[in-house]
């Protein structure tokens, strides 16, 4: 009676002492919000079906390919990643994927006003405007107009797009991924002498140091977030950063639900590519415990048996 007593004890405590750690302490570090949905409900649905031919005449009379390659059409991007970052803070992204990875009503809603579809109005406004200028139309009407864009952008879309695709296009202007050799500018090549590299390291440099005028610092690495941070939160911080963190430079990305995990298994393959091994480790790991224990308690009943 006395062991089950100690035992209660030891439970009791230690059951305290978890929720103080979690989740008490996990609540207080990081406030509960709502997960993603990917439903983009705040922005308005588009009311018009789309024409990708005339979608394709738009996309080029509004003056798109001025900043924005499709390299998939044969359409090369007008300046290099860090001439362009010096333009605009950052390089424009190739929209040959842009109808497979971003969701149709944020894609229509980023046409007209970019800074409020990306949720960084509290950035750009009339004394600082945002790089994408808005587009206000052709002289028709400006909804059919977007339609068709968006509808041109699907069209050319591959039908299945890799994690690695994903992740570089959405996250890889920003964010660099040392452990899979990726930068923003680019993926790190080998490089034949040491010109090759101080050449390379100097335009990486540049591009940075656009990006941390642009943003206000450097975006961090993300070769190891999926292990300090997690699926959840990367899931839901992707899918609208601000009710996380709120005031942040990180724009709200637009990716449908089936891209934005394609990235995270990209991070995922980056960052935990022992998960599996680890995951199947833990149950020899529970087998070993319970051995041990019934081990412990044959060692304690033979030890305690004349003490009792």
């Amino acid at each position: 009676m006395r062991e089950l007593k100690i035992l209660a004890v030891i439970v009791v405590l230690t059951l305290i002492t978890y929720w103080g750690v979690e989740p008490f302490a996990h609540s207080q570090m990081h406030p509960h919000h709502e997960p993603a949905t990917f439903k983009y409900d705040d922005l308005p649905a588009l009311t018009k079906k789309g024409d990708p031919k005339n979608g394709a005449k738009l996309f080029m009379n509004a003056g798109c390919v001025g900043c924005h390659s499709i390299k998939s059409q044969g359409v090369p991007a007008p300046m290099d990643a860090v001439s362009a970052s010096a333009s605009y803070g950052v390089n424009p992204p190739d929209l040959s994927m842009a109808g497979a990875l971003y969701d149709e009503r944020f894609l229509a809603s980023y046409i007209k006003n970019p800074a409020h579809a990306m949720k960084l109005e509290h950035k750009f406004n009339q004394n600082r405007p945002f790089p994408m200028p808005n587009f206000y139309g052709l002289g028709g009407d400006i909804d059919q107009e977007v339609a068709d864009i968006v509808a041109y952008l699907k069209s050319i879309a591959p039908k299945e797009v890799k994690p690695k695709e994903a992740f570089e296009n959405a996250c890889g202007r920003c964010h660099n991924m040392r452990y899979d050799k990726w930068t923003v500018i680019g993926e790190k090549p080998k490089f034949k002498n040491d010109i090759e590299e101080k050449e390379f390291e100097l335009k990486f440099a540049k591009y940075e140091a656009n990006l941390k005028k642009y943003l206000g610092r450097i975006p961090p690495d993300l070769s190891m977030f999926i292990r300090s941070r997690g699926e959840e939160y990367i899931r839901d911080f992707v899918e609208d950063p601000q009710k996380i963190l709120h005031g942040t430079a990180m724009p709200r990305v637009g990716l449908t639900k089936e891209a934005t995990y394609k990235v995270i298994e990209h991070i995922e393959k980056v960052g935990d590519r022992k998960k599996d091994k680890r995951n199947s480790l833990g149950v020899w790991v529970i087998l070993y415990f319970a051995i041990f224990a019934l081990i412990a308690y044959a060692w304690k009943q033979k030890i305690w048996r004349d003490i009792h």
